[in-house]
């Protein structure tokens, strides 16, 4: 299902009863993000998106944690549950070997590949240019939030920033936040290994003076997601946006920089980086629950501002888990497990532990059919693009349940010989980790958890594990209800 736009999936919302709408007065500073951060770590039915309508200062509403149970996700990617994603991304993937064997399955599989491609749609009028300024743009009057006491600040949290490879004109679509320093200019927390900074650095490379940005608040949430998406280098977000959504993306030229952005989109911000041009940005309340430190980073200038008639502020707030940020993860990780088994068959299912804020923990099941294969594993997945961030990798046998870390770290405790099991590496780390000696890179752990093998110098024998017998259990079911204890 595809939204058209952000008011789309709020009104879907708001009819499944996951939306709350505050009418009280509240401040942008630290106010809503103290309101926010305990409705997200509520249970069940009282964890619910949230549009503040009386924001003091300002007639613009802020929607947030909308993303921030697996529930609303699916929502906002239309469909059941994100395991719907994953399917049919792995029916893509699975193209039969070419062959005229095979040649009837190739007949049925190619149209519905064909089908999940939803180019982009040019259009020449948007609702997100309803009303343009072009003379003194300014972003005082959008609540924007200050999150944290020691936050620098006013930062955008949920912008999709727009650049293009100045060598092959291929878009790149990033969620880099924005520390808004005055009216017209912004911080642009670009990493060193995100494709953002590859543009900006390759128009320096050719002499460039400055880089062309265009930045998205609000949209389909498809668009999003899109945005944060762990993508291949060359495939364009917008194009994933459409195989979500099931519907061409429709953009629009911007007024001032020769960039498209989604039409539906609520809020546009136009402008330029220059290459000569850094400020220091930060601190931030990071997703890792921790400051982020303060450092130089390109500065952002807005040459114009178009939004619609009564737009609505997006927005997100990141810190301690589990928040929005933590369900947007979790989507990533069912999503692209497909891919990531293309590589690695041997992977059964992975689990990206909200503790770990996305990069710091992964757990991998494994189909085990050889010696040190768990350590295979570990390497493939440290060489593959941003999984080369996480900090640790525990690997467990096939049938050992990935999502239920109580199991997991019962076999981590009982099966592991620390010399023989555990694995230590230098290596890329994301640049907000705190705990490196130095910035950006630093040790990685890799651990076998799984039953450890003759062949691997185990000599003695391994135990069975405890577990009753199938009729036994079935007995038990069939009294389950008369012996009272539920």
């Amino acid at each position: 299902m595809a939204y058209n736009d952000l008011r789309e999936f709020i009104a879907a919302l708001e009819s499944r009863g996951w939306l709350k709408r505050i009418t009280q007065s509240v401040d942008c500073e630290l106010e809503i993000t103290e309101i926010t951060d305990r409705v997200s770590k509520m249970q069940g039915d009282k964890n619910v998106a949230l549009l503040f309508e009386n924001v003091k200062g300002y007639d613009i509403p802020v929607l947030i944690n909308a993303f921030g149970s697996m529930e609303r996700m699916a929502l906002a990617l239309g469909v059941e549950k994100i395991d719907d994603i994953a399917q049919e991304i792995r029916q893509i993937l699975q193209l039969p070997y070419i062959s005229l064997q095979n040649k009837l399955d190739l007949l049925k599989i190619i149209p519905a590949a064909k089908r999940a491609i939803n180019f982009p749609k040019y259009v020449k009028t948007a609702p997100c240019k309803e009303v343009i300024i072009k003379d003194k743009p300014s972003l005082d009057k959008f609540p924007i939030l200050k999150c944290w006491p020691g936050d620098a600040g006013r930062f955008i949290t949920l912008p999709l920033v727009f650049t293009k490879n100045p060598l092959n004109g291929k878009r790149n679509v990033g969620m880099y936040r924005l520390q808004v320093f005055d009216h017209q200019t912004t911080g642009m927390h670009w990493h060193i290994h995100k494709n953002g900074a590859e543009n900006y650095r390759a128009h320096r490379e050719l002499g460039k003076d400055k880089i062309e940005v265009a930045v998205a608040i609000g949209g389909d949430p498809a668009i999003i997601y899109s945005a944060t998406a762990p993508l291949p280098r060359d495939i364009d977000e917008m194009v994933f946006a459409g195989f979500l959504r099931k519907k061409s993306v429709e953009m629009v030229k911007c007024e001032t920089v020769d960039i498209e952005v989604p039409a539906g989109s609520e809020i546009i911000l136009e402008g330029y980086v220059n290459m000569d041009e850094l400020r220091v940005e930060g601190p931030f309340g990071d997703h890792t629950g921790y400051y982020s430190l303060a450092d130089n980073y390109p500065v952002f200038h807005i040459t114009c501002i178009t939004h619609r008639k009564n737009p609505i502020y997006p927005a997100t707030v990141v810190g301690k888990p589990p928040m929005e940020d933590c369900f947007m993860a979790k989507a990533t990780e069912r999503i692209f497990l497909p891919v990531l088994q293309t590589h690695l068959p041997e992977i059964i299912d992975i689990n990206l532990p909200l503790e770990g804020v996305f990069h710091n923990c992964a757990v991998v099941s494994i189909n085990k059919s050889y010696p040190q294969h768990a350590k295979k594993v570990m390497h493939a997945i440290w060489g593959m693009g941003q999984a080369m961030f996480t900090k640790m990798i525990i690997v467990v046998d096939a049938h050992v349940n990935v999502q239920d870390m109580n199991e997991v770290w019962w076999r981590v405790f009982n099966n592991i010989d620390a010399r023989r099991d555990i694995v230590m590496v230098d290596g890329p780390l994301d640049v907000l980790d705190h705990s490196s000696p130095m910035p950006s890179w630093g040790t990685k752990v890799g651990i076998d958890a799984t039953k450890a093998w003759r062949e691997e110098g185990h000599t003695r024998e391994w135990p069975d594990e405890i577990s009753m017998s199938e009729d036994i259990k079935k007995l038990v079911d069939a009294k389950w209800k008369d012996l009272g204890i539920e």
